[in-house]
């Protein structure tokens, strides 16, 4: 049986939008169309909402990796949160260290990429200053196979065995804490440098555990640094508290500090023992310039000798009157550097070096 009632009667649901859409005003079929044209754009709109929610606050098709292999994407995350992961170089080459190498990655949170974090990836060669200027006395030391060390303001490991001593990978993020997570990051940069250049026995392991950070305290000016029988002659004219710093950990750089902040004090006194030569590019050298003990001198403060037939770096630095450089906490500076060389390599198991 034919059915006559037309298509878009009243009494079937198209009649119903029909009559709808009539009382909206939209009498022509172009009318209608533009409609359901918006119709369909809007319900469009949750589905480009999401995407690009997660293109803003996830990494989805980002990099999987930054600056040369440097760091991963999950590595980068494990430090500064989740997000979109960019990078930005500043004539950055893994197998240089120029002024000014760097690689800053950086991830961005929010809709509107209104949170960014970075972390700065730069690679240093120490050619001229002894090992002392990477021994900041608030360190914390890695273990577990690698050689490094986190500050407050950065971290850094050296590379592995094989490659060119002297060479480490220094990473500065603008996010404080997570020492673990930056200690991860400058070792797996090392592995990245050493890779970019072709050396290395071997990938450094993530660092197991770090030490702790030593505190500060009153000196024992019997026993200074620690270090049994280490007393040098103070001047009379230091009364205030110098208050003592000492890393917890003695590989591979020991370290203590006498005062207060050496940035922005000449007066600091610091002291600093290496055990570890791949940390620095200085070694030994022919010279008519006279030594102490054993011990010979290879830069401003540092002397090279040896420990079971390991070389070993003994440091001292600061300790001058801003604008006068002369001595002022311990006048004596040759006395000072023999009975640190005697109480320190006593201390680290050195065959008598005076």
């Amino acid at each position: 049986m034919r059915n006559d009632a037309p298509s878009g009667g009243s009494g079937t649901p198209q009649g119903h939008v029909g009559a709808a859409l009539d009382r909206r005003g939209f009498t022509t079929r172009g009318l209608r169309l533009r409609a359901a044209a918006v119709v369909v754009a809007l319900s469009l709109v949750p589905v480009g909402a999401a995407g690009f929610a997660v293109y803003r606050l996830t990494n989805v098709g980002g990099p999987d990796s930054v600056c040369d292999g440097a760091a991963t994407a999950d590595q980068l995350h494990d430090l500064l949160g989740s997000g979109r992961i960019g990078e930005h170089r500043r004539g950055f080459s893994a197998t240089e260290e120029s002024t000014g190498n760097s690689c800053t990655a950086t991830v961005r949170s929010g809709l509107f990429g209104t949170s960014e974090k970075t972390v700065r990836f730069t690679p240093v060669r120490n050619a001229k200053d002894g090992p002392g200027a990477l021994a900041a006395s608030d360190a914390r030391l890695f273990s577990g196979g690698s050689v490094g060390s986190v500050t407050p303001d950065g971290a850094w490991a050296v590379l592995p065995e094989g490659c060119d001593k002297g060479v480490r990978a220094e990473v500065r993020a603008d996010v404080q804490g997570h020492d673990e997570a930056r200690a991860r990051l400058a070792a797996a940069f090392a592995n990245g440098l050493a890779k970019a250049r072709g050396c290395g026995n071997g990938a450094l392991p993530a660092p197991t555990t770090l030490s702790e950070k030593g505190a500060e305290t009153d000196p024992d000016w019997a026993n200074l640094c620690g270090l049994p029988g280490f007393a040098p002659a103070r001047n009379p004219e230091a009364q205030w508290r110098m208050p003592q710093q000492v890393t917890t950990a003695t590989a591979p750089i020991w370290s203590c500090r006498i005062g207060g902040d050496p940035r922005y004090d000449s007066r600091v006194q610091e002291f600093a023992i290496t055990t570890e030569p791949r940390t620095t590019a200085l070694a030994w050298k022919e010279s008519t310039a006279p030594g102490v003990g054993r011990a010979q001198w290879v830069a401003d403060g540092t002397l090279v000798t040896t420990c079971q037939g390991k070389d070993v770096f003994f440091t001292v630095t600061g300790g001058i009157t801003s604008g006068l450089e002369k001595p002022f906490l311990f006048p004596d500076q040759k006395d000072l550097v023999r009975q640190f060389l005697t109480a320190g390599g006593k201390a680290i198991g050195c065959e008598p070096i005076l």
